[in-house]
């Protein structure tokens, strides 16, 4: 039995437990122990686990893999990453005001803004450019979008539309007047429709003028979260893009708000927070 030290960090109580990959054995089955350590009744419970490690590449300072507590692994995470780089800047594991960050879909750029009270870290993070063709995010369409607009879907005998683009991971929008549906169980059958090859993020869209939208976010391999970076991001450049508001947005969710400019030179820059909750070992087989 492997004792494993983690530390705990929500990004708007969106949850992950950062573990160092030096701290794992080398055949450590990362699914099984994301599965074990996330489950909220049996275990200590959380969104996911953020893997960390000195990166090899001269064009990052480290590596990162987000595992989603179903134990499968994510293409990216706003709020994990942050949580992940929070983690680093917490333990002085880095101390520079910029940081290159390898993940499963490129590297992303962390600046840090400041520090507030004993574990509470900001950062503005360059996290890539949206792709809206129906091939990259992907949807199956009967034949090749330029963007997936409007797109109709039959969930659990009920016909709506969607908007799609991939920020990282695969993110589907519906735009709603109001949060009155049931949309956690839209959002379950959602997330593995046929349409879906690689599942989906579904978020439920409420804009609410030219500056602000708010969310219902249900997450691929998570399932209902308070928020998260990803589908913050995903909504806000949806909303600009159907002209609903601008490329600057605050985007609302239970967790909190995560400041999201898309900029002119198609670049999605997220501002946000995470926190230190704890931290502890987790035995491991």
């Amino acid at each position: 039995m492997t004792a494993i030290p983690f530390s705990k960090f929500h990004g708007f109580g969106n949850d992950y437990f950062v573990i160092e990959r030096g701290f794992l054995p080398e055949d450590a089955d990362v699914s099984k122990l994301a599965i074990a350590i996330c489950e909220r009744n049996t275990g200590a419970g959380s969104d996911g686990i953020a893997i960390v490690s000195r990166s090899g590449k001269t064009d990052a300072d480290f590596d990162c893999e987000i595992v989603n507590p179903d134990g499968s692994i994510a293409g990216f995470s706003g709020n994990g990453t942050r949580c992940a780089v929070s983690y680093l800047y917490h333990t002085n594991k880095w101390t520079a005001g910029d940081l290159r960050l390898q993940t499963k879909s490129g590297v992303k750029n962390y600046h840090f803004l400041e520090k507030r009270g004993d574990g509470e870290y900001w950062f503005e993070a360059e996290i890539g450019k949206p792709r809206f063709s129906s091939d990259e995010i992907p949807v199956l369409t009967d034949t090749r979008r330029a963007a997936v607009v409007n797109e109709p879907i039959e969930v659990d005998g009920r016909h709506f539309s969607f908007s799609g683009v991939n920020v990282g991971n695969p993110v589907a929008c519906i735009f709603v007047d109001s949060f009155d549906l049931n949309w956690r169980a839209i959002g379950k059958s959602m997330e593995t429709h046929e349409l879906f090859p690689e599942r989906a993020n579904i978020v439920f869209v409420k804009v609410e003028d030219r500056d602000n939208i708010e969310l219902r976010i249900w997450e691929r391999g998570a399932g209902e979260t308070s928020a998260s970076g990803t589908c913050a991001s995903g909504a806000a450049v949806l909303s600009a893009f159907l002209l609903r508001t601008d490329r600057k947005v605050l985007v609302h969710t239970p967790g909190g708000t995560t400041d999201v400019l898309w900029r002119d030179d198609d670049e999605i820059l997220i501002k946000g927070k995470a926190n230190y909750s704890y931290e502890g070992t987790w035995p491991f087989a």
